[in-house]
């Protein structure tokens, strides 16, 4: 008892020396009664309630977007026998006003326009079938899942600014991968925001994973900097590194994320592998914004969009992959670690135009 006291002591002086914080989880025991042991011991009553598949609970939280683009779309053409220009206009207002985004509109379109020159778009149930396809095709031409083989750790560096889930998301990815048995570490670098490094390791705690952080308005690079001396120290398979969600001016965010990856690739070669950038769809066009600002600042290489469940403007997943060039690696349709799901073009595609 005593040798744990000092331990405890000295653990306590070195981290008010250097200002950083490790979280410790401690097992609770509790004493459990001859009357609890039996409770135990009874067999689990089985829960037959058949629970409804990701693709159903997909459609569901699509269910929105697919009203206000699908649903007016198909309002649009419902038994239209002849499909003309004027056709092809109301539908660009379609698309444009469900944020599909107005590059990406104007192609699409243009496209269509080809396959009504060649006679391809007889009737309205053809129009939905090719609008379908050449959305996916866009969908599809810049996916790409994520991949964190063959690099140990693996620094994954999630940015977005505050208020669209992107600790939530974090959480949700610890807990995917320390289920699938990676060993997982979180870097709690967004010192600005009050209780950011609290809702991290609450997320932690939830999900058994270790977080690195420091004082609150600490440096952020700091913070880092510990981190990756402790994953590499330990071992571990992925390190997450949350971000602050400022954008007070474009040159802050900017040179701030520079110095950020320079340490990173410091202690780690070649990380961080992937920058992800967190958007909530429900924004619309301020998503399109904001990422624009975040790939010129902060070399983003793939996106999550989170809140698709409750929003309809799920279009926006379309407009920011195939504007930026860049892979949807996750969608959040819910609020269970479930709901954020690898984005399939496919399914999503298949799920926003199923009758």
């Amino acid at each position: 008892m005593e040798s744990q006291e000092k331990k405890g002591f000295f653990r306590g002086l070195l981290n008010k020396i250097s200002g950083t914080e490790y979280t410790v989880f401690e097992p609770i025991v509790e004493e459990v009664s001859a009357q609890e042991v039996t409770e135990i011991q009874k067999p689990a009553v089985q829960d037959t309630t058949a629970k409804p598949s990701f693709f159903e609970r997909l459609k569901s939280g699509l269910k929105k977007t697919k009203d206000g683009l699908v649903g007016r779309i198909d309002a649009l053409i419902l038994g239209k026998k002849v499909i003309d220009s004027d056709t092809l206009e109301e539908l660009e207002e379609i698309l444009i006003t469900s944020d599909i985004g107005v590059k990406t509109t104007v192609e699409l379109i243009r496209t269509l326009e080809q396959r009504l020159g060649r006679n391809e778009l007889k009737d309205g149930d053809a129009l939905r079938s090719a609008l379908k396809d050449e959305i996916l095709a866009r969908l599809t031409a810049h996916h790409c899942p994520l991949d964190i083989t063959g690099k140990k750790p693996f620094v994954l560096l999630v940015i977005g600014v505050n208020g669209v889930g992107k600790t939530t998301t974090i959480g949700k990815l610890a807990s995917r991968f320390s289920t699938s048995g990676s060993k997982v570490l979180l870097a709690a670098a967004d010192t600005f925001r009050a209780a950011a490094a609290e809702q991290l390791i609450a997320w932690g705690s939830r999900s058994g994973v270790d977080v690195i952080r420091h004082k609150e308005g600490a440096d952020p690079s700091a913070v880092v900097f510990d981190a990756c001396k402790a994953a590499v120290a330990r071992e571990v398979d992925i390190l997450i590194v949350d971000t602050a969600g400022r954008l007070h001016t474009k040159v802050n965010l900017m040179e701030e994320m520079k110095k950020i990856r320079r340490v990173i690739d410091r202690e780690i070669g070649g990380a961080p592998h992937e920058t992800l950038l967190v958007l909530d769809a429900a924004t619309g066009q301020n998503a399109v914004s904001q990422a624009r600002l975040f790939k010129e600042a902060a070399g983003v290489t793939g996106l999550a969009l989170t809140k698709l469940d409750g929003t309809a403007k799920g279009g926006i997943v379309v407009a920011v992959s195939h504007e930026f060039a860049l892979p949807v690696r996750f969608i959040g349709v819910g609020e269970s670690i479930e709901d954020l799901r690898d984005f399939d073009p496919q399914e999503f595609t298949d799920a926003l135009f199923h009758p």
